[in-house]
């Protein structure tokens, strides 16, 4: 009879014991889960905001060389014309005023032949 107790007792902690186990088992499976979300959320929220930070300079690094690209450009055109309109009359002023000295030379020096023809 003290075998058969001994038995049942062994057998009745051996069930016992698995059925911890099994329960240990699942916890430990229930946190490595959690642990692997965890961590799975953390490393995609941190590759997420490196790439978003990337792609963000990038595109700012060729939005303001472009901009940049256009606005000088444009500054270029304005001064380039407003120095072509200025070296334009310069050299037409001075050219006018060549021209007009040397036809009142030329004016001045017909006026005297003329007077010394009809002399």
């Amino acid at each position: 009879m003290k075998e058969n107790a001994v038995i049942t007792i062994i057998s009745i902690t051996i069930i016992v014991l698995n059925m911890m186990m099994i329960i240990v088992l699942d916890i430990k499976n229930a946190i490595m889960v959690a642990t692997m979300a965890e961590v799975t959320t953390v490393t995609m929220a941190e590759i997420m905001v490196a790439t978003m930070v990337e792609v963000t300079a990038a595109t700012m690094a060729v939005i303001t060389a472009v901009v940049m690209a256009v606005i000088t450009a444009a500054v270029m055109a304005e001064v380039m014309a407003v120095i072509m309109a200025e070296v334009t009359a310069v050299i037409t002023a001075v050219v006018m005023a060549e021209v007009t000295a040397v036809v009142k030379d030329v004016a001045a020096v017909g006026a005297g032949c003329f007077n010394l023809i009809n002399n």
